[in-house]
């Protein structure tokens, strides 16, 4: 399980964008950058830099992704075939923890990775704990009968904050994985170059 050494928002006054698109966001209120040198005039980025912003946008909008488990997942959307920026992101969707958030049933994508690793989820009747298990289009996710009455769940499942989309298909307390989404069906509260990201790693 990959591990968040900072607080979730840092990631979003770091890159100066509202990275999950929540009202909490402290981005809403400042949105210069952390420390005594944030609002100074920013340079134009170089091309390394753009890239390297597109990585960090990514791996933070997915939980802070460890470098090297996100290394790998690229590596792994290179052997397949096809464009490699679409199956990145298939690749992204499909863990576990992500299927949980984008079903509404955590509030974060932080919330969903403690739901999972702590055995409240369930991928086809077997318990499953960790939160980079990969699903595949048809596959069932259940909740155990406590984390269905955590206030946590139930609030998420009531905000009209985000909309569950096409390619996950909630029916009361079950969720199914429907198929891979493209990138253009992603539901991204900011715009995500996962191009730039295969141009850092095939530097």
């Amino acid at each position: 399980m990959s591990k968040r050494q900072s607080a979730r928002y840092k990631i979003d006054r770091r890159l100066g964008e509202n990275l999950w698109g929540r009202p909490k966001s402290p981005v809403n209120r400042r949105e210069y950058g952390p420390g005594q040198h944030g609002q100074r005039r920013k340079g134009k980025l170089s091309d390394y830099g753009q890239q390297l912003r597109a990585k960090q946008k990514l791996k933070g909008y997915y939980g802070d992704v460890t470098e090297r488990q996100f290394r790998r997942i690229y590596e792994e959307a290179v052997r397949i075939r096809g464009d490699t920026s679409q199956n990145l992101i298939g690749l992204l969707e499909r863990r576990i923890d992500m299927v949980v958030y984008r079903a509404k049933f955590a509030p974060t994508i932080f919330a969903a990775r403690q739901l999972v690793s702590h055995g409240h989820v369930f991928l086809n009747g077997r318990r499953c704990t960790i939160a980079s298990a990969r699903v595949r289009p048809g596959d069932l996710l259940t909740f155990s009968d406590t984390a269905r009455q955590m206030a946590l769940v139930l609030e998420a499942r009531a905000s009209p904050e985000r909309e569950v989309p096409d390619y996950v298909a909630v029916d009361g307390d079950q969720v199914t994985f429907v198929r891979v989404p493209a990138l253009d069906e992603v539901p991204y509260p900011v715009k995500m170059e996962p191009n730039l990201v295969v141009e850092f790693y095939s530097r």
